[in-house]
């Protein structure tokens, strides 16, 4: 595997010198030597040859000693309400588990999740989407929700090796992620296209009007078909029930503050439409208060163990990416070639919600999802006059093809997921492949109707 990773980075750093030195006809110079450091960085991205913080890293440095963009440009990145989103994410997460709340759901949720293969299967879906309401974080998420599960599993007589066990560990994987893509600050792809979006055009994203457009069709619709795949694929009978334990919080005040600060920030940023304020500052003041060390929910060695700089490295280079298209004049060029390749035209509103769509699913199988913001964003201009929807919804459709997903290695927090159960990703991948089938040939329709509906396009 990792011979082949080497192969295709060496491929696109002859490309990528091959760019340099013989530019094409639509590039002057300067945009072929940014063309040719971007496809060694997303090669770097989408084969994880190395970290992602490394790929970011080599494009900070390559850019800045390049002299292709100076380093207020390059490092602007840092400023965006993207990064904090980030943040936000792991110190509630950190907040959660510290507390002992994410333990302690588990425990009351366990008599409920007992009752059947399909009510325990149906109930860890359930469990894993409200927490996407709660945690910014898919990583936070798993990391509270994959040891309940797994020792749900193991108190229901669903021992290693078997496919009950298997279905438990891939629902707890799909449903801490997937479903969230259509939350706007839970997911991280969904907080770089709005950083991207920000940084580069201009516009905000509202979280009410995001969950209205995408939770029914990607959220609610999606994680009912996730739950009839992991029933079909891995059967199961419970066997022992769980005997009853109540659960031992470590300070139940304490858990209470912290459920009354979550939902004050969830109303938040549920009414960002009435008050205007960015979802990030509202998490930037909600992770304040949990961080002050004399209110006990984050203690300062819990905030450095959470807040991963190598996620913050990764996720500002995606952002300088984009914003790097967009100023060099390269996603004009890309644009073009796109506009000349895909069936996009003025009134043929079906087949451009799919084009769109499925542009993303499919650069995502090469920059993985995280990378899809970064590259397409700076383009929705050109794709907004060639389809003729507004440019809002030609953004959203990067949430659509982005979190319909082929293979695990392109969402890093899948396989951080079935590690942490102690299973193999191989029964994902055939989740995740129906689910891709499933999704391109009922929800995508179903996703477009839900829009003209709406009136989004």
């Amino acid at each position: 595997m990792t011979r082949s990773k080497e192969c295709i980075v060496a491929l696109m750093a002859l490309a990528a010198g091959a760019c340099i030195l013989f530019p094409p006809a639509a590039m002057d110079a300067r945009q072929a030597q940014i063309s040719g450091v971007l496809l060694v960085t997303l090669s770097l991205w989408g084969t994880g040859l190395v970290p992602g913080y490394v790929a970011s890293t080599f494009l900070f440095a390559a850019l800045i000693l390049a002299g292709l963009a100076p380093p207020g440009q390059v490092f602007a990145s840092f400023s965006s309400s993207a990064i904090w989103l980030v943040v936000t994410g792991a110190v509630i997460g950190a907040a959660v588990t510290g507390t002992g709340l994410g333990a302690r759901l588990g425990a009351l949720a366990r008599p409920h999740l007992s009752q059947s293969h399909a009510a325990l299967i149906a109930g860890l879906m359930l469990l894993g989407m409200a927490l996407g309401f709660a945690m910014p974080s898919s990583l936070g998420r798993a990391a509270v929700l994959v040891p309940v599960g797994m020792a749900l599993a193991d108190a229901l007589g669903l021992e290693r090796g078997t496919p009950g066990r298997t279905g438990v560990a891939v629902t707890i994987a799909i449903g801490t992620n997937m479903p969230s893509f259509a939350i706007l600050p839970s997911n991280l792809p969904n907080v770089i296209l709005s950083g991207v979006a920000e940084r580069s055009l201009g516009a905000e994203f509202s979280y009410g009007a995001y969950l209205l457009l995408h939770y029914p069709v990607l959220g609610l619709l999606k994680a009912a078909a996730i739950v009839g795949l992991v029933l079909a694929f891995f059967p199961a009978k419970i066997g022992a029930r769980p005997a009853a334990a109540a659960p031992e919080p470590q300070d139940p005040r304490r858990q209470a503050a912290l459920v009354a600060i979550l939902l004050a920030t969830l109303a938040l940023w549920s009414t960002d439409w009435l008050h205007g304020i960015n979802p990030a500052w509202i998490g930037l003041g909600a992770s304040l208060v949990l961080m002050v060390p004399q209110f006990g929910f984050v203690p300062p060695p819990a905030f450095r163990a959470a807040v991963d700089f190598p996620t913050l490295l990764f996720v500002a280079g995606a952002l300088t990416l984009g914003a790097v298209v967009s100023s060099s004049g390269l996603g004009g060029i890309i644009a073009g070639a796109a506009l000349d390749t895909l069936p996009f035209a003025e009134g043929r509103g079906f087949a451009n919600f799919m084009s769109l769509s499925l542009l993303a699913a499919g650069t995502s199988l090469f920059t993985t999802i995280a990378g899809v913001p970064a590259v397409l964003t700076p383009l929705a201009p050109e794709l907004a006059g060639a389809t003729g929807f507004p440019q809002e919804a030609v953004l959203m459709t990067q949430v659509v093809g982005f979190s319909t997903v082929l293979f695990p290695y392109q969402v890093s927090p899948l396989i951080v997921a079935m590690g942490l159960a102690g299973e193999s990703t191989r029964p994902l991948l055939r989740v995740m492949l129906a689910l891709f089938a499933v999704t391109v040939l009922v929800l995508m329709p179903l996703d477009f109707l839900w829009w003209k509906l709406l009136g989004a396009i």
